[in-house]
């Protein structure tokens, strides 16, 4: 499996490089901030982080191959059969807080899974999906959002769209609140069932469409004009990032228990966020259309006016 931890590894690499060109070349003042780290157990990763920019108020893109020779008990617990096993996991991930609440916050990450032991058959996966998080929407981007999607996963079947959108849906909610984190996307986990090969050039067709599922909508949104109130209501809404991130997300727990560094686990907060006891939007307002038309399970492609 060497030839294809390596062949991973570069294109990783690669699209860690492609989305920070890509990012930076919109902010005329800064670049990207590089930490590179190694982990005591084994591996470490390249972090990059935006903060303070005109449109990127926090832009957060994380490179990480950690290996060990076995996973705590926390992260075998669901999965009996990866305990006594050698890991190695790859993967991008990041997360872009826009200053301008009219632009959505994004997440995106694709990642790889190899256990080994001698005498048995590797066990591997992929994993990764792409979600937005609008605080005042728009159907224009919704739609731009997951036509962009549906396009990176009809090559691999006319099925795959529409089971991932569901998956994303059900995994970007929280119970807590009985609300989703936003309008979705795509997400994926546990992906061996194909060949290696088909594998491996879905979760590539995946990180490849991110930019364009997601910068048309960053030109289209960040100047438009904005006051207090709608930054108030951005920070408000921020903090469910923050409680889905801390309490559900996969990678943050994964990272957590595996020891993983904790500055590059926890990049994806946002920089600025409030909680308010007991907040409810004004009937009427832009903000209470975000609860009632956009943070529900929609079809986006097949939209009713």
């Amino acid at each position: 499996m060497q030839a294809s931890i390596d062949s991973i590894k570069q294109y990783l690499l690669q699209l860690q490089d492609n989305i920070c060109t890509e990012l930076a070349d919109h902010e005329s003042r800064l670049d990207f901030r590089e930490d590179s780290w190694q982990r005591e157990q084994g591996g470490g990763g390249r972090s990059r982080v935006l903060e303070g920019g005109n449109i990127f108020e926090k832009a957060g893109i994380n490179f990480s191959h950690v290996h060990g020779k076995g996973l705590p008990a926390s992260a075998t617990a669901q999965r009996p059969e990866l305990a006594g096993r050698s890991f190695q996991a790859l993967g991008v991930s990041l997360v872009i807080h826009p200053l301008n609440p009219y632009v959505p916050t994004s997440h995106a990450n694709v990642r790889f899974f190899l256990a080994e032991k001698e005498g048995h058959d590797p066990i591997w996966w992929f994993g990764g999906g792409y979600d937005l998080t609008p605080y005042y929407g728009f159907d224009e981007d919704c739609q731009h959002w997951h036509q962009t999607a549906k396009a990176a996963c009809d090559p691999f079947g006319k099925d795959v769209y529409p089971r991932y959108k569901e998956w994303c849906d059900r995994y970007f909610y929280l119970p807590h609140r009985q609300e989703p984190r936003g309008i979705g996307g795509l997400f994926f986990d546990d992906l061996n069932e194909r060949p290696f090969a088909e594998c491996f050039a879905f979760m590539r067709s995946i990180g490849d469409s991110y930019l364009p599922a997601y910068l048309p909508i960053v030109e289209r949104r960040f100047a438009h004009y904005f006051s207090q109130r709608e930054v108030a209501f951005q920070r408000y809404r921020r903090g469910r990032y923050v409680e889905f991130n801390l309490v559900y997300d996969r990678g943050t727990l994964f990272g957590l228990q595996s020891g993983g560094r904790t500055e590059s686990i926890l990049m994806s907060l946002p920089p600025k966020v409030e909680w308010h006891y007991d907040w409810q939007a004004k009937p009427g307002s832009a903000e209470a259309e975000l609860y009632q038309r956009y943070l529900k399970p929609t079809d986006w492609l097949n939209l009713q006016s």
